[in-house]
């Protein structure tokens, strides 16, 4: 690993894990774990640059057919990619389908980058990831595999305990807590071979569990405002992610560009930074 290295610029791909939910800012936007590590590199760096591609929802076929040319053209540093959890935890998943396409991924974002970091995506300990379990492992062992053949990063987000804990997991139990993303920030800027800021995988304190009536109580607003929307999303055929496209992505134009901040000593929220540049798909 290179130790504390240096970077111009970052790229983030995949869904709501990377767009940041629920990492909720008071002017409604996300911030997220890219967010905050993009912060933390642009101190390191003046004139660091970073672009957020990912949207909520996006299954893989949809991460690479949106998100990957336009990730691979702008010839970043460091690219994180993390996709294909969404597909596993759909009714029907073809595994065969969500390989292949991982695959194509890697394979052409590998060449356009001097880093490429896969993860392992976390997971919150209850009987849905019991379920899903066997899924979730048959794409990270893909992960593993296609990171070692490409010569990527995998941050093992999966093998950490702490990161299962349900109070790292907002109240949808889907999306992590602004302190969960704080940890996986924390996890790649190791990853990326800079010096340790905190110990991402310490668990949290020992917590007196709530009463039965209280997480019944829990159980049915759970299933009230967020699983039965997500299951009516799913027989409809839709997403929450539909009509969207990433923060720093131009529909109309057809184009990713960058942003950086005015002030790399106190870089502030990446929605404040300025755009500086557009870079074309073809």
């Amino acid at each position: 690993m290179e130790m504390n290295a240096s970077y111009t610029s970052f790229v983030a791909v995949g869904d709501s894990f990377t767009e940041g939910m629920s990492d909720l800012l008071p002017d409604g936007s996300y911030r997220g774990w890219a967010d905050v590590l993009a912060g933390r590199l642009a101190v390191r760096t003046p004139g660091f640059r970073y672009a957020n591609l990912a949207v909520r929802g996006k299954l893989i076929a949809q991460i690479v057919d949106e998100q990957v040319d336009a990730a691979a053209a702008m010839q970043a540093d460091v690219i994180t990619l993390v996709g294909g959890l969404n597909d596993t935890l759909r009714p029907k998943c073809d595994m065969g389908m969500v390989r292949g396409r991982l695959e194509e991924a890697v394979e052409r974002l590998a060449p356009s980058c001097r880093k490429l970091v896969l993860m392992r995506s976390p997971g919150r300990n209850g009987p849905v990831m019991e379920r899903f379990r066997p899924r979730m492992e048959e794409l990270f062992s893909l992960v593993d595999e296609l990171a070692s053949r490409h010569g990527a990063s995998v941050v093992d987000l999966y093998g950490a305990p702490a990161l299962g804990d349900p109070r790292l997991w907002d109240v949808d139990r889907l999306h992590l807590t602004a302190d969960g993303h704080r940890r996986v920030a924390e996890a790649v800027w190791q990853t990326l071979g800079l010096p340790p800021e905190n110990d991402w995988r310490m668990p949290l304190p020992a917590a007196v569990p709530p009463k039965w009536a209280i997480r019944r109580i829990d159980d049915l607003r759970f299933a009230r405002r967020h699983l039965m929307p997500w299951i009516g999303r799913r027989l409809t055929g839709r997403s929450s992610g539909d009509g969207r496209t990433g923060t720093q992505y131009s529909a109309e134009l057809g184009r990713a560009f960058w942003v950086t901040p005015e002030d790399a000593h106190a870089p502030g929220p990446v929605a404040t930074w300025r755009q500086v540049d557009v870079t074309p798909l073809s």
